[in-house]
């Protein structure tokens, strides 16, 4: 159980870095959108705008999974300790 515990502490971990990665990279495409630009058109703008919102949507999403992985630790005794080692 203890294995179990530390791969999915690893996926807990490994689904906020991606979250956190593709929040950055949502803003940065949000920016773009929003910066004024002389050569934007209105295809690069959608292209932005659509980055953007998927970008986010799986962060979000990523964000749900780690913290259900989390949830999942915290009701186990060797979760938790392994939590607390942490």
């Amino acid at each position: 159980m203890k294995i179990e515990a530390k791969n999915i502490y690893e996926k807990m971990i490994d689904f906020h870095r991606f979250a956190s990665v593709l929040l950055a990279f949502g803003v940065f495409f949000y920016f773009g959108m929003i910066i004024p630009q002389e050569a934007a058109t209105t295809v690069t703008k959608l292209a932005s705008a659509g980055g953007s919102i998927i970008s986010l949507a799986i962060s979000i999403l990523f964000f749900y999974l780690s913290k259900k992985l989390k949830k999942k630790l915290e009701e186990s005794e060797e979760g938790q300790q392994y939590l607390m080692k942490k």
